[in-house]
């Protein structure tokens, strides 16, 4: 097991810490780290891909997962058991080729096994598959002991775990109910709105015919134009669906993968960042008045539906040396206008935020501090070097826990400890149980100090 150590960010780039990292091999090597521990405890973390600091531990140590990394073969049941540091975007191509799925993928393949279950990752489906944890049908979680549990759903650990950020224990390996399909393509409906009541409208007027749903929103667009965007459904493709040119299967990994990445290879992060709000609202218009008014039936891979964003560069290319903020809410059924007035407000601040994704959410999930909730969620990507954006989003917060929703915690990186505690009911729960299974704090991070969880 090799150790260092290091400084380390989230994926936005903000707020570095230094702390010493243990990258084990093995789940024994693994245990040793967190009996080792130091006074500052232990945080595990993946590939680095949470935008904030939730896989950050000052001053203390890091469990660095990623060499754990092995997939075991896909049992007759259609469930497959790996480790916690296996990616989606592997998992993907690993399984893609067999005819199987991972149980929900969310909008990037950079992100590890065990961070899906960590921050209980929704998917574009959610309305009818929930969120990653609730297709784990065990997981194997090393406690603050030293020693390794099976933990199962429907326990009061599982459900604390899942969407509990590592502050439960480090998840070593899961096994996964995964989904048939019987190619690598999807069949992708597009369609432009011209404002947000519209979008909405369209979210909702197809039901759950196409399963997978989300929309970018012009976030530049002021005026009439407010909240326009362009809506993605998607299903998978039959394949009675497939081209003509194809071969008997489009099972393949070639199929599958993400490809045509978007690299700018040599280059420095611009100290401004690529966008001002003037680029940005040039960029915007470019893309909403690219995307067709109503297209149905285009063919794409697997990789490039669900990993779109994974194309685009790295996010100082974009942002700028003070990295980014990703602000990810949650508001209920019925409270769209507390939507309205949040892309409102942005909308008037000229801020130059080109990525906004907009989805549709069903039914919560049962982990205590998983993000989901019934209703919408708005995800969109700020400079964090834009001033006063510490205070506007402070507002915002306000804002969205009156109406009560809720701020993802797995994406957070500047969020107040009363505004986490009046928008997670279940925070409390949490913590008893925390102080019960791990009452000396072995399992902190620097998220997890800030907010006091």
């Amino acid at each position: 097991m090799s150790v260092d150590t290091v400084s380390l960010t989230g994926w936005g780039r903000t707020a570095p810490t230094t702390a010493v990292r243990f990258s084990p091999r093995t789940y024994e090597e693994a245990a040793a780290a967190v009996r080792g521990r130091g006074p500052r405890g232990v945080i595990a973390r993946g590939l680095g891909r949470s935008p904030g600091d939730a896989a950050q531990n000052a001053g203390g140590s890091v469990l660095d997962l990623t060499g754990l990394a092995r997939i075991g073969g896909v049992d007759a049941a259609g469930a497959v058991r790996c480790d916690a540091g296996v990616s989606l975007e592997r998992l993907l191509r690993v399984l893609l080729p067999l005819g199987w799925l991972p149980p929900v993928v969310p909008g990037t393949g950079r992100v590890t096994v065990g961070g899906a279950i960590g921050s209980d990752l929704p998917g574009l489906d959610h309305r009818r598959s929930g969120s990653f944890a609730r297709h784990v049908s065990a997981l194997e979680l090393l406690t603050a002991d030293g020693e390794v549990r099976t933990v199962l759903p429907g326990t009061a650990l599982f459900d604390a775990t899942a969407g509990g950020l590592g502050l439960t224990g480090v998840i070593l390996g899961a096994t996964l109910r995964l989904r048939r399909v019987a190619t690598a393509l999807m069949s992708v409906s597009t369609e432009r709105a011209e404002d947000l009541d519209d979008l909405l409208a369209r979210f909702t007027a197809g039901g759950d015919r196409l399963p997978y749903a989300s929309a970018w929103i012009d976030l530049m667009a002021r005026g009439r134009a407010t909240g326009r965007g362009i809506l993605t459904r998607g299903e998978h493709a039959t394949p009675d669906m497939r081209p003509a040119h194809a071969g008997r299967t489009l099972l393949s990994p070639r199929s599958g993968g993400a490809r045509g990445r978007f690299r700018l290879p040599g280059c420095p992060p611009v100290p401004g960042g690529l966008f001002g709000p003037a680029s940005a609202a040039l960029y915007n218009e470019v893309r909403y008045r690219g995307a067709p008014r109503a297209r149905a039936g285009e063919l794409r891979p697997v990789g490039a539906f669900f990993h779109a964003a994974d194309a685009f560069p790295d996010a100082s290319l974009l942002y700028g040396r003070g990295g980014l903020v990703r602000y990810r809410f949650a508001v209920g059924h019925g409270q769209e206008e507390t939507l309205h007035r949040v892309v409102r407000r942005i909308a008037a601040r000229r801020s130059p935020a080109v990525r906004a994704v907009l989805q549709r959410f069903g039914a919560a999930d049962p982990g205590g501090l998983s993000f989901a909730a019934p209703g919408w969620s708005l995800a969109l990507d700020l400079p964090a070097a834009l001033p006063g954006l510490g205070r506007f989003l402070d507002d915002v917060d306000e804002e969205v826990a009156a109406a009560g929703g809720r701020v993802c915690l797995a994406k957070d990186s500047r969020m107040r400890p009363e505004a986490a505690a009046a928008m997670y009911p279940g925070l409390a729960g949490f913590r008893e149980l925390r102080a019960r299974l791990d009452p000396t704090e072995a399992f902190r991070s620097d998220l997890s100090r800030r907010l006091g969880l």
